[in-house]
């Protein structure tokens, strides 16, 4: 990846990183799982064609799911949900803790996450 001028992220090796002038394109791979986002459907296109070339893929369109985790996004109000289910209640169940009170979210409700980040 870094001969087509993506960056690996130094926190997840698994993540590469490509900044263009006014976009960016982030690539996760995991053993033969692939998710592509980015700012720039263009960059993200020429990307999956690139990749085509090299590799035997399958595109799913826009992701659903990776990982065991949902994705839920809604563009119109710019929200983007990540959800563990499964991977919660396996842990529980590992753990014989599936009568655990629960909680409605791990971080008080009134913070906040920016949209502006430093890749």
């Amino acid at each position: 990846m870094s001969n087509s001028g993506f960056n690996r992220y130094d926190m997840d090796h698994c993540c590469y990183i490509k900044k263009y002038t006014n976009s960016y394109v982030i690539l996760v791979v995991y053993a033969d799982d692939m998710l592509i986002a980015g700012s720039s459907m263009a960059e993200i296109n020429r990307l999956k064609q690139q990749l085509a070339k090299n590799f035997e893929m399958k595109d799913l369109g826009p992701a659903k799911q990776i990982l065991g985790m949902r994705i839920l996004r809604n563009r119109s109000e710019g929200i983007l949900k990540l959800f563990q289910e499964k991977y919660i209640h396996k842990l529980l169940e590992r753990f014989y803790l599936e009568d655990s009170k629960t909680r409605n979210t791990p971080l008080g409700p009134y913070l906040k996450f920016s949209k502006k980040q430093s890749l």
